[in-house]
Parts: C-alpha cells; structure tokens; sequence
C-alpha cells in the first residue's frame, strides 16, 4: 500500500473520532503544533526517524512534547499510536489528508489568488464571492504576488487553474504567430 494511502487511512480514522467528538479543528491545530515542534529543530526529526534510536528514548521524547504542548488525550494516544506503528514520518501527510478531510466536511474550498499587482481588499471579496456562486461552496482564498504575471490573475482550486494573466495571453498569441 502507498504512503499516501496509509495516510489517508490514518487520516480517515482520526477524522472520524474528530467529528463524533466534535473537535475537528482543535485536533488539526493540535496536529500542526506536534509538527511544528518536532520541525522547529531537525534533531528531532532525525531522532524520531532513526532505526538506531531506541523506542523507549522515542517514547520519552513524544510524551514531553505531547506535554509541554497539552495536547488532548486523542491527539496524544494518536502520536504514541504512530510512534508504535513506525508511521511517525507520514505526519505532514496524515495533516494534509486529514485537512482535506475536515474541509470536505465543513463545504469549504481553499484557493489561491495570484496577481502581478497588488489586490484591494474589495477585488479580493469579489474574486472570493464569484468563486463561492461558481463552487457552491465557502472559499478560503490565499492571496499572493507575482510580478511576473505582467497583469491579470491566476487561480488555483484544487487541481483546477484558471490563468487569466498577461504572461500567458502573450504566450498565446507568439504560440498562435508561430504557427501561422
């Protein structure tokens, strides 16, 4: 089975309990803040990966960070549930999958928004709101620059991209002369 399929399992499963308890969001943070620990330094995550580091110094080493960070009894029985399983490094994917999860359950899309100039705040609310009548669905937009775009906008849902920018116009145009 692929890695991104245990994943997904794992994913799954805490999604499930997150619901029926009513702590999707709390569970996802929670998550994020793991990651971010053991991610703040690279000795972690070298320790936590390494074969030649005993289960028991791991085991030590989990409990204080699901300690000093107070994670929820779910959260910590789903770490040390990794750690015996030797899933630990599917964590970032467990986080995206499970995000994904808690975004279909709650009917939300996220989005980028890529512009060569800066957006007002009322560009952005019309891009987010043409977007939630095209989807049905509520958008969380990221917005960012890209000055290479010449102008326009480029769009990214999911796998979906809408280019609208210059750059590619003009790419069309010197595809369409080329060709005759």
């Amino acid at each position: 089975m692929s890695t991104n399929a245990v994943a997904r399992r794992y994913a799954r499963a805490l999604m499930q309990l997150a619901s029926e308890q009513g702590m999707i969001e709390r569970y996802h943070e929670e998550l994020a803040a793991f990651a971010g620990a053991v991610g703040s330094d690279a000795r972690i995550g070298v320790f936590l990966a390494s074969p030649a580091c005993g289960k028991e110094a791991k085991c030590e080493l989990v409990a204080g960070l699901i300690g000093s960070l107070s994670l929820s009894r779910t959260i910590a029985d789903f770490l040390r549930l990794l750690l015996d399983k030797k899933r630990m490094e599917l964590l970032p994917s467990i986080i995206a999958e499970y995000r994904s999860f808690a975004d279909d359950f709650a009917g939300v899309l996220r989005s980028s928004v890529t512009s060569a100039l800066p957006l007002s705040e009322k560009q952005v609310e019309d891009i987010r709101r043409a977007l939630e009548t095209v989807t049905g669905k509520k958008i969380i937009l990221t917005v960012s620059e890209d000055p290479e775009l010449i102008g326009g906008v480029v769009t990214r849902i999911g796998d979906k991209v809408f280019d609208g920018s210059i750059r590619t116009q003009l790419a069309r145009i010197q595809d369409i002369l080329q060709k005759g």
